[in-house]
């Protein structure tokens, strides 16, 4: 039998699709809204035993959207690369025609009754992250799955039931995952978000680490199967406010594994100064991190920090400006050291410049 979220997938999908009136001579068709992106980027890889490498990528996305009702919207997306779960990225070489376009997004986003939404299908993460740091998460992953997001006041929470790998019927591996938190605010510019959270996988042990068997950090045996379960409770806060006229944010978030007893911590914490929303806008990003090697699923969290994965520590820089209403540009720049425990320790750093061209 398949796992529930897989299955509250699919059931979603064949229930809402035919729904297809919006209101009195209004159709779904009429409310469709379409976006997309391009992004150029320009990459150079310093690793201390190798020598530099260097490459030219793109990721592409577009997407749609429609209200089947008042209360029930519809949305789908496509990208490049996007049979890995945590980056759309492809590298423009001469196997660039045989790349693939996958699923990117697939839900239905239910709202039965004011500040609540249910998600079913392959859907934009609906976990908080604190600064959009990704320790836990990268910001690619689009989880598979049901999840429930509730906001009233002060309150938010959030409920999700995701399949991470479908090996069998009794084997399949579950993502669990809640987070409880609150929102206050202080005077007229600043608020304080902060919550605690939970996720677990179930079927680790004994199994291959997902997408391509790679363990990204994590601990493995001798056969490659993982050596841990991975059951970890988080913490995280994100204070904004303005200096001047420009926003301004202080973010942290950590996880514990509690199905081990070292390598078990990871943290990380961060500033962010402007907002590259509008034409002529600019922000400043820093971020640090320490992922200890099984304090997290390796396979989500960022793909780019320390190579991806996990046993990475080190800093995240990041600068963006709006050119034009449909262009900005940025730069990221990764200093860190991966490996500190499974050794031999060595200096990373990553240099990405990128050009985005989007359309709402």
């Amino acid at each position: 039998m398949k796992p529930i979220a897989h299955t509250m997938a699919l059931l979603g999908a064949i229930l809402l699709l035919p729904i297809v009136v919006y209101a009195e001579g209004d159709t779904w068709i009429d409310r469709l809204d379409f976006s997309g992106d391009l992004r150029l980027r320009y990459e150079e890889i310093r690793k201390e035993t190798e020598a530099t490498a260097s490459r030219a990528r793109y990721r592409a996305r577009f997407g749609m959207s429609t209200h089947f009702s008042d209360n029930v919207e519809f949305v789908v997306g496509i990208a490049s690369g996007a049979y890995n779960p945590v980056s759309r990225n492809v590298t423009i070489d001469g196997e660039l025609l045989n790349e693939g376009i996958g699923i990117d997004l697939l839900y239905v986003d239910w709202t039965p009754v004011e500040g609540m939404h249910v998600y079913v299908g392959k859907m934009k993460n609906p976990l908080f992250r604190a600064g959009n740091i990704p320790l836990v998460w990268d910001g690619d992953w689009n989880p598979k799955g049901i999840a429930l997001n509730y906001s009233k006041g002060w309150f938010f929470g959030t409920l999700g039931s995701f399949l991470v790998e479908d090996r069998s019927s009794s084997s399949d591996s579950i993502l669990l995952a809640g987070q409880v938190g609150a929102k206050f605010n202080f005077g007229e510019n600043s608020t304080l978000t902060a919550g605690v959270g939970y996720f677990g996988y179930s079927n680790t042990i004994g199994n291959k680490p997902f997408y391509h068997d790679d363990p990204k950090g994590n601990t493995v045996d001798l056969l490659g199967n993982y050596v841990y379960e991975y059951k970890d409770t988080e913490l995280f806060a994100q204070f904004d406010t303005k200096i001047g006229d420009l926003p301004f944010s202080l973010f942290a978030q950590s996880a514990r594994n509690n199905e081990v007893v070292e390598q078990d911590f990871g943290i990380a914490y961060g500033a962010r100064l402007g907002s590259a929303k509008d034409k002529g806008q600019w922000e400043l990003v820093w971020g640090y991190q320490d992922i200890e090697a099984d304090s997290v699923i390796g396979t989500f969290n960022n793909s780019d920090f320390g190579g991806g994965g996990t046993d990475a520590t080190g800093h995240i820089f990041v600068v963006r400006y709006v050119i034009s209403e449909n262009i900005d540009v940025g730069g990221t720049l990764f200093i860190n050291t991966t490996n500190p425990f499974s050794l031999p320790e060595e200096d990373y750093e990553r240099l990405q410049l990128d050009a985005v061209f989007n359309f709402e």
